[in-house]
């Protein structure tokens, strides 16, 4: 699967949050889990700008050797993992500081020929509910939770996981252009009730060019900004 922006837009953004948590911290490892590693690009960029140790989860065997190759030949590969499993089957031994997925949240919608991308962008093998509880029991109870989710999944998605206890600290709503509407969202919870925050974050200006927060938040990741 190709490495898409909003995919980058999501790795950067929480990257920046947990790496700022760790800088509070007093003490201890943090650890991190990647459900649904893919190529393992998110498991990268969280390596680069934290301390952690990162797992991953990865069902199909392409994805998962690919992200193994990833993770092998990057200078962070001491402190990441990737597991060629289901998460409703994977058992660490640990809760995890930080859970975060870029889930195949297209339920519903128009499917493709090709069965690789189905899995990886359709919920066939891994529904948004249970996405939830696999992240409920393996999430510390002050851990945090954070999903990139298409715009219209994301109120129905939040009333979900309050079900389970899980509340809205901050959602980033991302679009194209001012001209155009949201089409994702990036939703940080936790069990920790408090007052949630709403950011927005536009990808290009009027002209076309990379708008000034887009390069500032993918600077150190884009080989050319």
């Amino acid at each position: 699967m190709k490495v898409s922006t909003d995919s980058c837009i999501f790795g950067a953004a929480v990257a920046e949050v947990l790496a700022d948590k760790e800088l509070q911290a007093t003490e201890g490892v943090a650890y991190y889990l990647d459900i649904g590693a893919g190529t393992g690009l998110l498991s990268l960029m969280l390596a680069q700008k934290t301390t952690a140790f990162i797992d991953a989860v990865e069902i199909d065997i392409a994805a998962y050797d690919q992200s193994s190759i990833n993770f092998k030949a990057s200078s962070f590969k001491d402190k990441l993992s990737v597991y060629n499993t289901d998460i409703h089957h994977y058992n660490p031994g640990k809760k995890y500081d930080a859970i975060i997925c870029n889930p195949p949240f297209f339920e519903g919608d128009l499917k493709s020929a090709d069965e690789k991308k189905n899995v990886a962008k359709h919920a066939t093998t891994l529904t948004l509910q249970q996405l939830v509880k696999a992240t409920n029991s393996h999430l510390k109870s002050d851990g945090l939770f954070v999903v990139l989710l298409p715009y219209h999944r994301t109120d129905d998605f939040i009333e979900e996981v309050a079900g389970l206890a899980f509340y809205l600290q901050q959602k980033i709503l991302l679009r194209h252009t001012l001209q155009h509407p949201y089409f994702r969202s990036i939703l940080f919870l936790s069990k920790i009730k408090t007052t949630s925050t709403t950011k927005e974050l536009v990808i290009k200006n009027e002209a076309g060019n990379y708008t000034d927060e887009f390069i500032c938040l993918l600077k150190d990741y884009y080989l050319y900004l």
